[in-house]
């Protein structure tokens, strides 16, 4: 009975012990895995890697020197008929800039829509957005068709008439307008081929165990040539040409990124997106979203999903990418083609 009593606390207490290691084991898993991986000490952001991204190396310009010598956006008159309302002001001798800019309207927006004055430039006979210091044999006045916040309405077109109106009676000019229903009836067609054209792409790259912490994630995304948006916890992936739109965003929670002590904030996500109007073609955004996700997932241990959980597959990748090609030939074959000034203004 004794040996019995003897064997049996034996097997209590080993049973006892296992359990105790199996807690202490269990803990310090949850513990690793709750605690987010930190970035290298010896490696820093601003001094990452050559860019993998793109072979170019681009960087957020910084006004030195050499800033004049950087590729700039082609600067051409805002307005286009395409997307725009136009209204031409006569006037009967040429207008100074700095008349022109001071009967401006102080706010030049119509509504939701944005609102453009250009003058046609006495020496070059060019339409060109008002300046000081030059001098204007005519001006036309224009607002947009449609946005991301819809078509242009009745309301904002008798706006857009006030304001024209009010700008060539400042500057001795007769201002001629199109009709209201025709008009509105263009832009509410412009305002739905842009609704079935629009494509905002995203995917979200989740954490396998460990979280990150946000300088873990920006430590990655600098190595493939992102660099800091202009809010925290969004990284973007820059353009070739100062000044157009980023290529690829980088957005994870901003709580995370203005914690007292980053270090301890644990993301277990972020997202990689594409505005695909936005961006041109030929920069192949697409294929540099995929690649990018990829590559961070690798790096990270990390997995590419949907924002649902859903892992996405390079098959259905490919079904994307496929889909992006009919989108890119519509937007082309309506003037509006990915990437161009029309096309970004539309789609803003």
């Amino acid at each position: 009975m004794l040996d019995s009593l003897s064997s049996l606390q034996v097997s209590l207490v080993a049973m006892g012990g296992l359990t105790v290691v199996g807690v202490v084991a269990y803990n310090y898993w949850t513990s690793r895995k709750s605690t987010p991986r930190l970035p290298e000490p010896s490696t820093d952001i601003a001094q990452a890697q050559a860019p993998l991204l793109d072979p170019t190396g681009a960087t957020e310009p910084v006004l030195d020197d050499d800033f004049a010598n950087l590729p700039q956006p082609e600067r051409k008159p805002q307005l286009d008929a395409l997307i725009d309302v136009i209204s031409t002001i006569e006037v009967d001798q040429p207008v100074s800039g700095d008349a022109a800019l001071a009967a401006l309207p102080t706010t030049r927006r119509v509504g939701t829509k944005l609102f453009t004055v250009e003058g046609c430039s006495q020496l070059s006979g060019e339409w060109e957005v008002v300046v000081p210091g030059q001098r204007y044999s005519a001006f036309q006045a224009g607002v947009q068709l449609a946005n991301r916040m819809g078509a242009l309405n009745d309301i904002e077109f008798s706006e857009f008439v006030v304001k024209t109106q009010a700008f060539a009676d400042a500057v001795g000019g007769t201002a001629t307008f199109s009709d209201m229903l025709e008009e509105v009836a263009r832009a509410r067609e412009l305002d739905q081929f842009a609704n079935a054209h629009d494509a905002q792409l995203s995917v979200t790259l989740c954490a396998r165990e460990a979280a990150w912490s946000p300088g873990y994630i920006q430590q990655h995304a600098a190595r493939l040539g992102f660099i800091a948006g202009s809010i925290p916890g969004r990284m973007v992936l820059p353009a070739s040409v100062p000044g157009l739109p980023p290529v690829l965003s980088l957005v994870f929670d901003m709580q995370a990124a203005l914690a007292e002590d980053p270090d301890l904030s644990a993301v277990r996500e972020f997202s990689l997106s594409l505005d695909v109007p936005q961006t041109a073609r030929e920069d192949q955004p697409f294929d540099r979203l995929r690649e990018a996700a990829r590559l961070l997932a690798q790096s990270m241990d990390g997995v590419v999903t949907d924002g649902r959980g859903q892992v996405l597959a390079d098959d259905v990748l490919d079904d994307i990418a496929n889909d992006l090609a009919q989108l890119y030939n519509a937007l082309d074959q309506r003037e509006l083609s990915a990437g161009s000034p029309q096309s970004r203004r539309l789609f803003s």
